[in-house]
């Protein structure tokens, strides 16, 4: 019953904040077409709100970004555990595109909101798309602003890390973009893969230090990806081995409506009536890239 009624709650709230930020984020697209910083802004903090109205998440963020993330491009690098990864990756205070494979923004209405928003779709094994998405991509580094890419290309089915493809490091060495490795862990526990209820869980986002690629040729591309990957992997365990921060600090203030408001709700859903005074309570290159699926 819990489940069901957080889930519900959740899904409602949902559905209200993305109908109410479609024409938000289209005024914000006429007023700033060329603002592709001003659009995915208001995308984050789309993410961010909507992150909000599910109590049974609890998000963090730990680490700091280089000093000059707002001056200096980065390819923002992380592991994929599950669709949650998004709502908590909005919590990263910086511009970013990301990029996704094109179905993600067929869909109604989200995929409307990544259009608006000003990110980067792909077709997966399609010449053309990739050809043009890379296009994009570079000339976003050019600008000076980052792009984040899911090195594993999909989510990974049991919270577990996969392999990462070769893509997002390429587009790194031949822009003399520095790596970014965020750690993403616990998100699977939120929505795992295949699944389209929500899980109650603590999630957190690590930024680590960047990674430079000045002086590298493709060459080195294999070398760099194992690097990155290696930092992410034992950054990893040392999360799941470390205790948790104690619950205040893993619910943001402005939770605090949304959770009571569910509180409430499963509060009158288990209310029954009492048999006895002793009765106890019942009880989310092509291929090669990586992106956002």
């Amino acid at each position: 019953m819990r489940r069901a009624v957080l889930g519900v709650f959740t899904y409602v709230g949902f559905a209200i904040l993305l109908l109410a930020w479609l024409p938000i984020l289209g005024v914000v697209t006429l007023l700033d077409r060329r603002d592709i910083r001003r659009r995915g802004r208001w995308m984050r903090k789309f993410g961010r709100a909507s992150a909000r109205v599910a109590p049974q998440w609890r998000f963090r963020v730990e680490g700091r970004p280089p000093v000059d993330i707002d001056r200096r491009a980065y390819v923002v690098v992380a592991n994929h555990q599950s669709t949650a990864d998004p709502w908590l990756l909005s919590s990263l205070r910086w511009d970013m595109r990301w990029i996704a494979k094109a179905s993600l923004f067929r869909a109604p209405v989200i995929g409307w909101l990544m259009r608006l928003g000003g990110d980067l779709e792909v077709v997966r094994g399609q010449g053309a798309s990739v050809k043009a998405m890379l296009a994009e991509a570079r000339a976003t580094l050019a600008r000076g602003m980052s792009l984040m890419i899911f090195p594993e290309g999909t989510r990974s089915p049991d919270g577990e890390l996969g392999r990462f493809k070769d893509g997002a490091f390429e587009l790194a060495i031949a822009s003399g973009a520095p790596i970014l490795p965020v750690v993403v862990d616990g998100t699977h526990h939120c929505r795992p893969k295949g699944s389209w209820w929500f899980g109650e869980a603590d999630a957190v986002a690590k930024v680590l230090p960047p990674i430079a690629t000045e002086g590298l040729t493709m060459a080195d591309v294999p070398a760099l990806r194992e690097q990155v990957r290696a930092t992410i992997a034992s950054e990893l365990v040392r999360l799941r081995n470390a205790p948790l921060p104690p619950v205040a600090a893993l619910i943001a203030p402005d939770m605090a409506l949304p959770a009571a408001v569910a509180a409430a709700m499963l509060t009158a859903a288990s209310a029954a009536p009492r048999p006895t005074s002793a009765s106890t309570e019942s009880g989310a290159r092509g291929d090669d890239m990586g992106e956002h699926e």
